[in-house]
């Protein structure tokens, strides 16, 4: 077996800790205060599991779900509360992980209160388990506390969570001798420990029996087969601080110097994840070099390696490595490093968007040219990269604009993040990150004074606020796109924010205000003499005005509009306007003009040979009729309209013969 497959087998074991997998067993069923006083438990029970970082007390929240699966069948999940640098993760990101994880949908640019409410309707009826790993404090975690009291809560923190009602706490400390020797026989195997076991009991009580410090010190007797456990205690008994600091310093001065340049910047990785292109960028190695670099490290017990080709530097030691890397390397290379790493993703988020495009595409040819190693072979492909990092590269967004240094390439990194992620899942479907990283985005332009990027950024997020009801929100943030518009002299932006902010009057119902902005934004069409744009605008005021009941300007804006459609040859726009003038007609109680306005969108749709459109406009027609009573003339044109609509079904159906064909 390989170093990589030990360590691997190794960290898929648990070692010790029955005592307290038995008392937090025990406690799952132990009586509550609610239950004492004639309550049914309004809320998930909640065990803790207490201790520092390094002591195990996430593998043992693991290890105790794990044997929980029978009696809570809808699953384990699992949401971090601290960054690996010890900065606590807001409460609000916690849930939107939650809710991705449960499958929920949440709306864009939802608050924090609303986020942990879905959060709490999500678990309700679950029989699952929920691990809340590294929870900074009781504020941070007991929002996202089910109320259903099926489902168990197991916190990890430092400490107690004071606050949160009838917790029930395990304090860890050292693992017991014979637990911690299993431990470093599983790196070491079985000679060097049974030719010595003094030696080996010394060594486990020198690292504290901190499950983190003898995974190290075993991966340090794993790389150095001649070494005795005996010198490896003497070693660590001559070095100052903590069991876990001692045990790292050995095995980082143990390293090779490009080794350990590497380890040390592994700690720039965002949320602490880093692939062989990550690391590769760096150090500034190549990708093959990074990967076998990576997987050594595993082995030596630095890291830890998922499924999916990435590896996870433990929480534990990133504050360390910092350390070493502020000590060590200059600020300059930290930065040129960072850089390098940005611009990596920045082409992988090129080439995962290039994929989608269609062979022979000027993006598929820029994609040929790359390097082997940043292309993705088909779309299935780039997709599950996508889907996969996607957590690191939204913490690559974030701690790029957080820099502040690097602004330049934070824009570049989240232009082509929202391409990538458009491409792949459509905008749609993609709004709640879309919606964060044009957050990012107005964050640096305001920042550097980017007016054009701010517009842009403000008038995306208005769109989102809009689109999920937040109306108001909406509005103000059009205006404010506005202002920034003609602070950059954007035309584009200056005329889609006034149109936006009559939008939004509209769907506020005063019709007044809408008509008035639309009117401005149509002043500037006409005065850039952009036609395509006149049309709608002439639409949406004959719309405002249809609903404000002034008819006679209506009436004109719908004329003007059909006009504009068919100077552009915009057969079915053309069609659409003079049904809607057919339709003011009618509300102003002049029935004979809607009808041959009507018949004359039926025949515009008959030469745009938009069938859904004449069908829809003869249903109108034969309402209109009835109205007149020819009801007679109105059968006719429904007939007319289903025939239509059957002979457009027949062509579907031919055509998805065709295409199974």
């Amino acid at each position: 077996m390989t170093d990589q497959a030990v360590a691997a087998a190794v960290a898929r074991r648990f070692f010790g800790r029955q005592r307290e997998l038995k008392a937090l067993r025990a406690d799952i069923e132990r009586t509550g205060l609610d239950t004492l006083t004639g309550r049914k438990a309004p809320r998930a029970r909640v065990l803790l599991v207490a201790g520092k970082p390094g002591s195990g007390r996430s593998a043992l929240a693991e290890e105790l779900a794990d044997g929980l699966t029978d009696r809570y069948p809808d699953g384990v999940f699992r949401a971090r509360l601290t960054e690996p640098g010890g900065d606590p993760v807001p409460t609000a990101r916690v849930a939107q992980e939650l809710l991705a994880a449960l499958g929920v949908a949440e709306p864009p640019g939802a608050a924090e209160d609303e986020l942990t409410e879905l959060v709490r309707r999500a678990f309700t009826g679950r029989r699952a388990v929920l691990i809340l790993d590294d929870a900074v404090d009781a504020e941070q975690a007991d929002p996202l506390i089910p109320d259903d009291p099926d489902t168990l809560v197991v916190g990890v923190s430092r400490g107690p969570l004071t606050g949160i009602p009838d917790v029930r706490p395990c304090t860890l400390g050292g693992l017991d001798a014979k637990s911690a020797i299993e431990l470093l026989t599983a790196f070491t195997g079985s000679v060097r420990i049974t030719v010595d076991p003094q030696a080996a009991e010394t060594l486990v009580e020198e690292c504290g029996g901190m499950p983190a410090a003898v995974v190290l010190a075993g991966g340090w007797l794993a790389a150095r087969p001649k070494a005795s456990v005996a010198d490896l205690a003497k070693q660590l008994r001559g070095l100052t601080g903590d069991p876990l600091t001692r045990t790292f310093l050995l095995a980082h001065e143990a390293l090779p110097a490009t080794a350990a340049r590497i380890l040390r910047f592994l700690s720039l990785a965002p949320l602490g994840r880093a692939d062989a292109h990550t690391a590769s960028a760096l150090a500034g190695c190549s990708v093959s070099a990074a990967a076998t670099t990576l997987a050594d490290f595993a082995a030596l017990g630095l890291v830890s390696a998922a499924d999916d080709g990435q590896y996870e530097v433990p929480g534990h030691l990133v504050p360390l490595l910092r350390a070493q890397l502020e000590e060590r390397d200059r600020p300059a290379e930290v930065q040129l490093a960072q850089a390098r790493m940005l611009e990596r993703t920045v082409r992988l988020l090129q080439s995962c968007r290039a994929v989608t495009e269609p062979e022979g595409s000027a993006a598929r040819r820029k994609l040929a040219g790359l390097p082997r190693a940043l292309r993705f072979p088909n779309r299935a492909a780039g997709a599950d990269w996508l889907r996969s990092r996607q957590p690191v590269l939204l913490a690559s967004a974030r701690l790029a604009v957080a820099d502040g240094e690097l602004d330049t390439l934070a824009r570049r990194l989240i232009a082509s993040f929202v391409r990538a992620l458009a491409a792949h899942r459509g905008a749609e479907a993609a709004a709640p990150e879309l919606y964060g990283l044009h957050r990012l985005v107005l964050d640096v332009a305001e920042r550097r004074g980017l007016h054009r990027e701010r517009a842009a950024a403000l008038l995306n997020l208005a769109d989102l606020d809009a689109r999920t009801g937040r109306t108001k929100d909406a509005l103000l943030r059009y205006r404010l796109a506005l202002d920034a518009g003609r602070a950059a002299n954007d035309p584009y932006a200056i005329g889609r924010a006034m149109e936006s902010v009559g939008g939004s009057y509209q769907e506020l119902g005063d019709w007044q205000r809408a008509g008035d902005w639309y009117g401005r934004a149509l002043a500037q069409r006409l005065a850039r003499d952009e036609r395509a744009d006149q049309a709608r605008l002439y639409g949406r005021l004959g719309a405002v005005q249809t609903y404000a009941g002034r008819y006679g300007e209506a009436l004109r804006n719908w004329r003007a509009a059909a006009a504009g459609y068919r100077r552009l040859d915009d057969l079915p726009g053309h069609a659409r306007a003079l049904s809607e003038a057919a339709r003011v007609q009618e509300y102003a109680g002049r029935p004979e003009e809607s009808l041959r306005t009507c018949e004359e969108a039926v025949e515009w749709a008959r030469r745009a040979r938009d069938t859904r459109l004449q069908a829809a406009l003869q249903l109108r027609l034969a309402d209109t009729l009835d109205r007149l009573g020819d009801p007679a003339a109105a059968g006719l044109h429904r007939a007319a309209a289903e025939r239509l609509l059957e002979s457009r079904a027949a062509a579907c159906e031919i055509r998805s013969g065709f295409e199974k064909d």
